[in-house]
């Protein structure tokens, strides 16, 4: 039954297992369907377009809270934010962004190429990924883009953090 939304009528269409909300002949988004009490449902792919716009709310989005990806992408989202703050944790959004279209599992592989090269920036992972959507080999050659950071991940010592703790330098 469509319903008025600001200047645009939406439709909401419910299945047994599934819910879909449209404008017009396009799907806006599809849920599965819970039949628990007060249950709330989220897919956290629908509120990534908000938040880029809305940063900040990043640490704090609900949809967000429980997602479970995989360990490369803290490792992009750590090193974005310690390099760029603010913009670095838009940029990674971005990055995120690109499960409206791709596949977590592809998403993820380029995530990880792109920290194994040092490669940290949207423009990177998003040239990895259509390489593997398009099989063909990256030609990110780092000496071409002076302007992207190196970054270089090392393994920390113990050594290290006991000379911190006996005051002296390494």
């Amino acid at each position: 039954m469509p319903t008025a939304f600001g200047h645009r009528e939406v439709w909401i269409k419910g299945f047994v297992e599934r819910v879909v909300i449209g404008c017009a002949a396009e799907v806006i988004a599809e849920h599965i369907r819970s039949y628990e009490k007060d249950d709330i449902t989220f897919n956290p792919v629908h509120y990534l377009r908000l938040i880029e716009r809305k940063i900040m709310a990043f640490d704090q989005a609900a949809p967000l809270q429980d997602w479970d990806l995989p360990d490369a992408f803290a490792t992009l989202q750590r090193l974005l934010e310690a390099r760029q703050g603010k913009t670095g944790k838009r940029e990674y959004v971005q990055i995120l962004r690109l499960l409206e279209r791709f596949e977590q599992n592809v998403l993820h592989d380029a995530v990880r190429d792109a920290l194994q090269m040092g490669a940290i920036s949207f423009d990177a992972v998003k040239h990895l990924v259509l390489c593997r959507v398009e099989r063909r080999a990256p030609r990110l050659d780092l000496d071409l883009y002076p302007f992207l950071p190196r970054t270089n991940i090392a393994t920390t010592s113990a050594a290290t953090y006991m000379s911190l703790l006996g005051g002296g330098a390494t």
